[in-house]
């Protein structure tokens, strides 16, 4: 007996780290989540969008439009339209944090992971975020997927005072 608990949980062990990225969540557990602060602003209240933005997905890795603008303190509903035929997601975060996750994309490309900052969108389909920049400053909206954001499937949000 003891040989098999020995055996499961070098197993597990041998096994690595399990890490996710949700085909399927569209941002949806939003409002189960914490309004946790970060570097590019938190979680917006649904009820209080001052905007919304429709955004395009394609699969020539590019997001239409490229260049967003807000208002320091602006809630925006983002529309997120996948009009391609494979898998897009939208991240939303600061170059550095993007840049970072896009690495541990290609090492982990199944990782599943549902924030409020994101939404994995399947084609033909339709994804919303709703996010307070709270913060002025430069971020950037990217498609992590491995070999998406590679790609330049990218685009800049502009946060002003």
């Amino acid at each position: 007996m003891k040989w098999m608990t020995a055996t499961l949980i070098v197993g597990a062990l041998m096994a690595g780290p399990v890490m996710a990225h949700s085909t399927g969540g569209h941002g949806q557990m939003q409002s189960q989540m914490s309004n946790e602060q970060y570097g590019w602003g938190m979680m917006g209240d649904a009820k209080k969008v001052d905007r919304e933005v429709v955004i395009s997905m394609t699969d020539d890795m590019r997001f239409t439009p490229t260049d967003i603008t807000v208002k320091a303190n602006e809630t925006l509903r983002f529309v997120v339209n996948n009009n391609g035929v494979i898998l897009h997601e939208i991240v939303i975060g600061t170059p550095v944090e993007l840049q970072k996750h896009a690495v541990m994309m290609e090492k982990f490309p199944n990782m599943v992971h549902d924030e409020p900052y994101m939404a994995h969108v399947d084609p033909g389909k339709q994804g919303v975020v709703v996010w307070n920049f709270n913060r002025p400053g430069e971020f950037e909206f990217a498609c992590l997927l491995p070999g998406h954001y590679q790609a330049g499937m990218k685009g800049k949000i502009t946060v002003k005072e």
